[in-house]
């Protein structure tokens, strides 16, 4: 995914005289989360990070002006990316989705067809949404979901009838503020998330969701959970800190936080400023000023291949900590943390015996009001909680945080 207008405010029916009461349930549901890559290379996942971080730049500045009017989004790096499968319909139909919390639509048909059941509603509205990487138009549809063990009605579906640019998935979970899908569909309303309707239908008792990834030193594997209710303790170590969304456009429209990286224990390499956590961004994307001092105090060397830096075996010995500042608490980011999985260099076009960075160019210099995007390079050392309700987000630590993976 709050910072972003913080939307919706959503209510649990009370249960009527003749009804049997609501059991919320206390603990989470857990659902898996899949990283899967498809190889391209040649710099292509920078490029895309990197469009991406412009079109949400972009789309958060008409939020802020033009409340009424969506602009185009890139909704994923399609070459690197974390997915889920959830049931539609009922019977329930498997898809897997790509989950993301910089935009709010779930949509189905890029791959496999949405399947009508008895549950399928077309609400006679169309839909349209353009990503920058892909786009799709169709019909919106309510339909029963199924997440775990527990199941959704009235879920408002983006069904493509056509669609282009997506690869490998069936479509997208968007887990971000609603307040994204305005403008969508052509009835003009906001179509409430999946966390949304679970919390208003009484199924999680708190609108929060939890992101845990580990590193992952394969192409394709479950190395993840997505956690709808809560934050799973059992998923991280120490406390959960929490944050309010950063009030600063256009990061206030995601999952947005202000923070400030220092390199080392003396190096700022960027002061404190607004950027957003964000599962559809693949690298660690700082500010241009940020990432030249980062890229002066490591020695590093942009590769002209793969477009990320690159440093040699002795440079990565002395390769210090990043330590990211939020809300008061600093988060280290290790030496190891920074590189890319080495068993994965020739996926993005690398050679197996160097060193690669996660860590790149945003595009623009601080000052923009969306100065980084911590992605899930990032994320994989972290555990992240939205609070939708709160408008915060809560970081801790995992057992992963200083991991030896890549």
């Amino acid at each position: 995914m709050a910072r972003f207008s913080t939307l919706l405010a959503l209510c649990i029916a009370a249960a009527t005289a003749s009804a049997s009461p609501v059991v919320v349930r206390d603990s989470p549901i857990s659902l898996p989360l899949a990283r899967r890559f498809n190889a391209t290379g040649s710099g292509s996942i920078l490029a895309a990070d990197q469009a991406r971080a412009q079109l949400l730049k972009n789309v958060g500045h008409a939020k802020g002006g033009n409340p009424s009017k969506r602009a185009d989004v890139v909704v994923s790096n399609a070459n690197t990316f974390y997915s889920v499968e959830i049931g539609i319909g009922s019977p329930a139909t498997t898809y897997t989705l790509l989950v993301d919390t910089g935009s709010s639509n779930t949509f189905v048909g890029a791959g496999q067809q949405y399947v009508q059941t008895s549950t399928s509603q077309d609400t006679g509205n169309t839909v349209s949404v353009s990503y920058g990487s892909g786009s799709f138009s169709g019909e919106q549809y309510t339909d029963t979901v199924t997440l775990g063990d527990i199941t959704l009605t009235n879920q408002g579906i983006s069904v493509a009838t056509s669609s282009s640019g997506f690869s490998g998935f069936d479509g997208i979970l968007g887990v971000g503020p609603s307040g994204l899908t305005q403008g969508t569909v052509s009835d003009g309303n906001i179509v409430p998330t999946v966390t949304d309707n679970a919390y208003s239908q009484g199924l999680i008792s708190t609108e929060v969701l939890g992101i845990s990834f580990s590193p992952a030193s394969s192409g394709s594997s479950v190395t993840g959970a997505l956690d709808l209710g809560g934050a799973d303790s059992s998923k991280y170590t120490g406390s959960m800190n929490y944050v309010p969304i950063t009030g600063t456009s256009p990061a206030s429209n995601y999952v947005g936080v202000d923070q400030s990286i220092t390199y080392g224990q003396n190096t700022q390499i960027l002061s404190t400023t607004a950027g957003i956590v964000d599962t559809g961004t693949t690298l660690l994307l700082l500010a241009t000023d940020a990432f030249n001092a980062y890229k002066s105090a490591t020695g590093a060397q942009l590769d002209s291949t793969t477009g990320l830096l690159k440093i040699s075996s002795s440079q990565y010995q002395n390769l210090q900590s990043l330590f990211f500042t939020i809300g008061g608490q600093t988060y280290e980011f290790t030496a190891n943390a920074q590189i890319w999985p080495r068993s994965l260099n020739s996926a993005i076009g690398g050679d197996s015996s160097s060193i690669y960075l996660v860590a790149a160019d945003l595009g623009s210099n601080s000052g923009q009001g969306l100065d980084f995007i911590n992605g899930y390079s990032w994320i994989e050392r972290f555990y992240v909680a939205y609070d939708v309700t709160n408008s915060q987000v809560g970081f801790a630590t995992t057992q992963y945080t200083a991991g030896t993976t890549n």
